[in-house]
C-alpha cells in the first residue's frame, strides 16, 4: 500500500460533487460532523463497563470516546511528524493523520448497542440460542447472511450507521472521508470469515461499501487469506488509543467504585515504570494526599508512556503495515516493563472488575431487556397487519425501513433501531410495552 493513495479527502457518497475550499481540512470537518451528530450525543447514556452513574461518575461511551480521540490525535501527530521526514515529497495530507485518527476514534463505538458489550452478546444470543433461531431458514433461503446476526458486531454496525442511506437521509450517510471510514474497520472481512472470536468488519448490506473504500485507498487483500483485506494502517493507531484508554480508565473507575482499593490501583499503575523514572513519579505523586489526584497523575504518565511506545512500534513496523505482513495490535509489541504491567492490568480487570456484581447486574438486565424488545419488534415487522403490530410499529422512527422486502432487511431494521437506543430509552421502552410503566394520567 502507498501513503499517496491511502490518505484521501474524497467523501463517501459525495464523490461527484466539487467541494469548495474551507479553512478546516476535510478530516477536521469529519471530526466536527461526528461531534455535532445525534448518534454521538447519545453515547452519553450508553454503558461503557459500569452502570451509568448515580453519585459516583464513571466513564460512559461518550467520555470514553472523547478520551480515545485525544490519545488517537497524539498518536497520529507523532506518526505524521516522522512520516513527513521520511517522505518529504509525499502525500500532502500526511500532516492530517492526527485529525483522521482522532475523528475515527470518536466514531469507533457509535455502532455499539446499549448496556456495553453485554448488549452485543445479548443480540447474538437471541439469534444463536434464543427465539430468534426460527428466522434462520427464512434468511438463508432468501440469500441473507445469518452470521451477521449470530455474531452481531458493534464495529460492523458503526460502518453501517456512518455510511447507510436511511429513509429520508442523504446518500453516503455521514459522508465522511474514505480515510476516516477505513480507520474504523478493525476486522476487514465479512461475518462468515469471523472465526472463533466472532469479529468482523461489515454486514452483508455494507460489503460493497467497504470494497469501494478499499479500492479507492488501495487497501490490499490479505496475502494469507484472499477472503479478507489487510487492515488499513491507521486502524492500528485507533486500536492502540482504545487499548490505552479502556484498560487504564477501567482501573481508575474500579477504584472509585471500591472494587479495587486505592493501594491496589496505585500498585498496578506504578508497575509501568522502573528505575529513576519510577522514583521520580513516586516523588511527584506523594506531593499530594488526595487519592484521585494521585491516580490522575499516574494515569497521565501512563498514557504519555504508552503513546510514545505505540508510536515507536508503528514506525518501526511501517513496511509490514503497508504490505500487510504486520498484524499484531501495537500494544502487544511495547517494551517489556510496560507490556507486563499492561497484561497485569488486563488480568486484574478480567478477574475482579468485569466479574463484579455491578457489571454482572447490567449484563443480566441487558439480556432480558434486549430479548424482549427484539422479540416484540421482529414479530411486529414480520406481521405488520396484526393489531398489536400496528401499534408497536408506530414507535419505530420513519428513518428505519420496516417494510424492507426481505427477512434479513426486516431484522436489520429492528437492530438499527435497538442498537441506536440509549440504556435509558431501551429500559423505558421495555417498561412501557410490558405494562410496567404507564404514562401519567
Amino acid at each position: 500500500m502507498d501513503w499517496n493513495q491511502l490518505i484521501s479527502g474524497k467523501r463517501f457518497g459525495l464523490e461527484e460533487y466539487h467541494e469548495r475550499k474551507h479553512e478546516r481540512t476535510y478530516f477536521q470537518r469529519d471530526y466536527d460532523r461526528l461531534i455535532f451528530s445525534s448518534p454521538f450525543r447519545r453515547l452519553q447514556n450508553k454503558t461503557q463497563v459500569f452502570p451509568l452513574p448515580g453519585s459516583i461518575f464513571v466513564h460512559n461511551r461518550l467520555t470514553h470516546s472523547l478520551e480515545v480521540s485525544c490519545v488517537g490525535r497524539s498518536l497520529g501527530n507523532n506518526v505524521a511528524k516522522v512520516l513527513m521526514q521520511r517522505y518529504p515529497t509525499g502525500n500532502v495530507n500526511l500532516p492530517e493523520i492526527g485529525s483522521i485518527v482522532s475523528a475515527a476514534c470518536l466514531a469507533h463505538d457509535m455502532g455499539n448497542p446499549p448496556f456495553g458489550h453485554s448488549g452485543e452478546r445479548a443480540i447474538s444470543a437471541y439469534f444463536s440460542e434464543g427465539t430468534g433461531m426460527k428466522w434462520e431458514s427464512y434468511v438463508r433461503e432468501e440469500g441473507g447472511r445469518w452470521d451477521d446476526f449470530v455474531h452481531f458486531e458493534g464495529n460492523a454496525n458503526a460502518i453501517r450507521l456512518l455510511t447507510h442511506q436511511f429513509v429520508g437521509r442523504r446518500k453516503g450517510g455521514f459522508a465522511l472521508t474514505y480515510s476516516t471510514l477505513a480507520s474504523i474497520v478493525k476486522y476487514p472481512y465479512a461475518s462468515m470469515f469471523a472465526g472463533k472470536k466472532g469479529k468482523f468488519g461489515f454486514f452483508q448490506s455494507e460489503e460493497e461499501t467497504y470494497q469501494c473504500i478499499a479500492k479507492e485507498l488501495g487497501i490490499i487483500p490479505d496475502p494469507e487469506d484472499p477472503h479478507r483485506f489487510v487492515r488499513y494502517p491507521l486502524v492500528y493507531l485507533v486500536e492502540a488509543a482504545d487499548d490505552i484508554c479502556y484498560q487504564i480508565m477501567d482501573i481508575e473507575d474500579a477504584c472509585k467504585l471500591h472494587i479495587l482499593t486505592p493501594d491496589e490501583a496505585i500498585d498496578l499503575m506504578l508497575g509501568f515504570f522502573e528505575g529513576k523514572r519510577l522514583a521520580h513519579i513516586k516523588e511527584i505523586m506523594h506531593m499530594v494526599n488526595d487519592t484521585n489526584e494521585q491516580l490522575g497523575y499516574l494515569r497521565s504518565c501512563i498514557v504519555g508512556l504508552l503513546v510514545d511506545e505505540c508510536t515507536n512500534v508503528f514506525l518501526e513496523n511501517e513496511a509490514g503495515l503497508l504490505d500487510g505482513t504486520y498484524r499484531i495490535p501495537l500494544i502487544q509489541h511495547i517494551g517489556e516493563t510496560a507490556r507486563r504491567a499492561y497484561e497485569r492490568c488486563a488480568e486484574t480487570a478480567c478477574r475482579k472488575i468485569y466479574t463484579a456484581k455491578e457489571v454482572l447486574d447490567i449484563e443480566l438486565a441487558g439480556y432480558h431487556i434486549f430479548s424482549h424488545l427484539i422479540d416484540c419488534l421482529v414479530e411486529a415487522v414480520m406481521n405488520p397487519n396484526h393489531a398489536y403490530s400496528k401499534l408497536l410499529l408506530r414507535r419505530i422512527p420513519e428513518q428505519y425501513d420496516t417494510t424492507a422486502p426481505t427477512t434479513y432487511g426486516k431484522i436489520q431494521c429492528v437492530l438499527d433501531y435497538i442498537s441506536g437506543m440509549t440504556d435509558v430509552y431501551a429500559l423505558d421502552l421495555y417498561r412501557k410495552i410490558t405494562g410496567m410503566s404507564l404514562p401519567a394520567v
